[in-house]
């Protein structure tokens, strides 16, 4: 279709957001036979999606909100996108926030293909929708929709610095040899200050049922290692679970994972048991076996789904939505249903 046909996309997510949208960036990438440009946000997204099949040049933005005037980083995007002109744009966030620098760029719309045009359907997965999404044409490109795509889930490809970085990070803590298993007990807004039971956290689950999970694993697989993943903010949390477990053989890692060795960790281990979080979509995009836990969000819309057809169980809250009345004997049960990674 030529250079000036290269698609682009703005799309300015949390990790697991972006995890679910790789699936999409292969649907462009095969359908205008180039790499997609990525206008997002985010410390995660470079590490994340730099280099994965489909992926063209990423522009990073630190804040939509900000004035115009006021962001130098909004005027590097615009340039950059000016520069290449009009094209293919899939503009994949809610409330038109960012969208000016679509239009300032010289990007008109008969160029964009908007998200909030096509809402989502009863019982419709994201990956879903962005795929109905993603067979719709410009009408620069003459409007209507394009045929349907053969349903994927997501996929990362782990790259060899990172698997090469993993190693010698295992190996400085005794468990080069060792099996793995992860626990994500942690999310976005366990990382907010206050208390972690608070209302508005409806992904807290308590401390003393992560140990029982712990506890068991130790028990049910006595020759893996159990590591407790996380961003530095969630270290305290994992301490405090690790106060309630009665193995020796959990280990805090929180504070010690950036994306590319989180990545090779989870293509790694042989499961993970975990909340509804980013390092979930990780973790099934590597093909890694998983029992989810779900607070206020529906498992039907966000899920993870892995295009490996990897195990993901998910357990899901009562009806209010607070992971919190979910008691430790269904995750239990649900936990000796899930297998573990095939190994060859």
């Amino acid at each position: 279709m030529g250079a000036t046909r290269r698609p682009l996309v703005m799309r300015c997510g949390a990790l697991g957001d972006m995890v679910l949208l790789t699936p999409f960036l292969r649907r462009l990438a095969e359908r205008y036979g180039d790499c997609v440009d990525l206008v997002s946000s985010g410390p995660w997204t470079r590490p994340l999606l730099q280099g994965q099949p489909g992926v063209g040049e990423i522009h990073l933005l630190e804040s939509r909100r900000r004035p115009y005037w006021l962001g130098p980083d909004q005027w590097r995007v615009m340039r950059a996108l000016k520069s290449f002109g009009p094209r293919p744009t899939w503009f994949l966030d809610a409330g038109g926030i960012g969208r000016h620098l679509l239009t300032r760029a010289g990007i008109g719309e008969e160029w964009i293909v908007d998200a909030e045009d096509y809402p989502r359907r009863t019982g419709e997965h994201m990956i879903e929708r962005f795929d109905r999404i993603a067979t719709q044409l410009p009408q620069a490109l003459g409007g209507g929709h394009a045929p349907p795509f053969a349903l994927t889930g997501t996929r990362l490809a782990v790259h060899a610095p990172a698997r090469a970085d993993l190693a010698g990070w295992l190996a400085a803590r005794g468990l080069a040899d060792r099996p793995l298993l992860l626990i994500q007990a942690g999310n976005k807004r366990t990382m907010r200050r206050g208390d972690r039971r608070r209302t508005s956290n409806t992904k807290y689950w308590p401390e003393e049922r992560w140990a029982a999970v712990i506890d068991t694993l130790a028990t049910r697989y006595p020759e893996h290692a159990i590591l407790l993943l996380g961003v530095p903010s969630e270290a305290a949390l994992n301490d405090d679970i690790l106060a309630c477990v009665r193995s020796t053989r959990a280990e805090n890692a929180a504070a010690d994972l950036p994306i590319p060795r989180l990545a090779a960790l989870l293509e790694r281990a042989d499961a993970m048991v975990t909340v509804d979080t980013g390092p979930a979509h990780v973790g099934a995009a590597v093909g890694l076996p998983m029992l989810v836990l779900f607070g206020a969000i529906e498992p039907s819309l966000y899920r993870p789904w892995s295009a490996t057809g990897s195990a993901v169980h998910c357990l899901g809250a009562d009806p209010r939505g607070a992971l919190e009345a979910l008691a430790v004997e269904p995750v239990l049960e649900a936990l000796a249903a899930l297998p573990l990674r095939a190994r060859q």
